[in-house]
Order: structure tokens, then C-alpha cells, then sequence
């Protein structure tokens, strides 16, 4: 959540020639309704089960960039999917970072109920050794501008 991954994917798709897939808004356009309003009416399981069979469409997909919602390495199913369907690229970011960067949590509904810091330092916690395990590539997203990320994935993916 905040680290850039549909910023930095779709820069990344238009590059490569390929097409990009969000698929938050894959979601909210199958729903007809924004992320926060799923997760008021069904919760976060609810919203989580309806992510997993968007993920595992998505990922059956040929020559598409695909940027997830921050919790889908949460499942099992869409970790299994994302790294045996892919190159999975987890753009990192510190707690400190995507705080500044998700400052009054609109449209992030994890965020509004209690201290946003705290809330991300939590989901940090849980999250982060979920996307190193099925991550190709690692990208620090601190300093460099979208396009120096872009560019150094390129390089990356290219090696590979």
C-alpha cells in the first residue's frame, strides 16, 4: 500500500509494450463500487476471496504488467499464483515511507480505524517476508523518480 505499484506499473507496461492490469480496479469495476465500499458491506474476507479469483484470472493472462493490492500476498492461492504464473517484482518501501506517502487514507480502508503509522508498521510486519518469498526482484522505491525505477527493473529483467 503506497509503494507505487500502479504508478510504477504502468510505466513499466508502456515500456515493454504490454498491457496493464490493476487488479483493485478490475474488482471495483466487476462490483460497480470502490475497494472501501467491499470491504464496508463484506469485510476484508470478503474483499480477500473476491481478489483471489480476480488474481487467479489475471495471472493466466499473456504479456501483461499486473499490479496487485497490498494484502494479496496474504493468500496462499494468490502467492502460488503470482510466483508460478510470473516474474514477481516487490517494489519495497519502510513503514516511515508509505505512511507520508498514504497520508489521509482515502480509498485505503485498512488505514482509517486507529493510527495509520502503527496500522502500517503491523501490515509491514506480516507483509513484507510474504512478497520476499515469492519476489524475482526486490526494488527499493526511496529516492529514485518513476521512470529511474522503471528503468532499473528494465536492466533487471533483462539479466534475468
Amino acid at each position: 500500500m503506497g509503494a507505487g505499484k500502479s504508478t510504477v506499473g504502468k510505466v513499466l507496461a508502456k515500456k515493454l509494450g504490454r498491457r496493464f492490469l490493476d487488479a483493485d480496479h478490475v474488482i471495483e469495476d466487476r462490483c460497480g463500487v470502490k475497494i472501501p465500499v467491499i470491504f464496508e458491506m463484506e469485510g476484508e474476507e470478503g474483499f480477500r476471496k473476491r481478489e483471489a479469483q480476480v488474481i487467479r484470472e489475471l495471472t493466466s493472462e499473456e504479456d501483461i504488467v499486473l499490479a496487485t493490492g497490498g494484502g494479496a500476498v496474504l493468500l496462499p492461492e494468490n502467492r502460488d499464483a503470482l510466483k508460478n504464473r510470473g516474474t514477481v517484482i516487490y517494489l519495497h518501501a519502510n513503514p516511515i515511507e508509505l505512511w507520508h506517502r498514504t497520508k489521509g487514507g482515502e480509498g485505503r480502508p485498512l488505514l482509517r480505524n486507529g493510527d495509520a503509522k502503527k496500522i502500517l508498521e503491523n501490515l509491514y510486519t506480516v507483509r513484507d517476508p510474504l512478497y520476499r518469498e515469492i519476489a524475482d526482484h526486490v526494488i527499493e522505491t526511496g529516492k529514485p523518480s518513476v521512470n529511474q525505477l522503471v528503468n532499473t527493473l528494465i536492466m533487471q529483467l533483462e539479466l534475468a
